[in-house]
């Protein structure tokens, strides 16, 4: 059964308590919410407010956006959050290039690491290459592959 097809009635009292009900679901607004709320806890709890989108993107001479890199830089770290490249444009330095321009711009904003998660049938040889080191791994439940996470110092 998907997600998609279930609607939960969060007026149902089943599972409720003092008035409070749990419900199953995935909705975007309701997470975007709860993260918004847990930023503000983590820079009361650290002072520090410095979260910034950083990305840069690979643009054919239209300016259509054929992939990129894609993240944020937060407490001195960079997080690589989604990197894409087509297959017929990988193996030509363009990942190459568009990860140094994105950390080169998270060392001006002061990050002294990075942090990435991939998993073990997308790209760990491309940031083991760039000097990414791995630090953690959990298995998936199917296939052999792997979750995996993997770290950088910024010079």
């Amino acid at each position: 059964m998907s997600l998609a097809k279930v609607h939960w009635d969060c007026t149902k009292r089943s599972g409720s308590i003092q008035g409070l009900n749990i419900r199953l679901s995935a909705q975007p607004d309701a997470k975007a919410q709860a993260a918004d709320a847990l930023y503000r806890y983590n820079v009361a709890a650290t002072a520090v407010d410095d979260r910034a989108a950083i990305g840069a993107e690979l643009c054919d001479d239209a300016g259509k956006v054929l992939g990129g890199l894609w993240g944020r830089t937060e407490m001195g770290l960079l997080f690589l959050d989604m990197f894409f490249l087509p297959e017929h444009l990988r193996g030509q330095s363009h990942g190459t290039q568009l990860l140094a321009l994105v950390e080169a711009e998270a060392k001006r904003r002061g990050c002294s690491g990075a942090v990435v998660e991939t998993s073990s049938f997308q790209a760990p040889g491309f940031y083991t290459r760039h000097g990414y080191q791995e630090f953690g791994r959990v298995d998936f439940g199917v296939g052999g592959h792997a979750r995996i996470f993997l770290h950088r110092h910024l010079a």
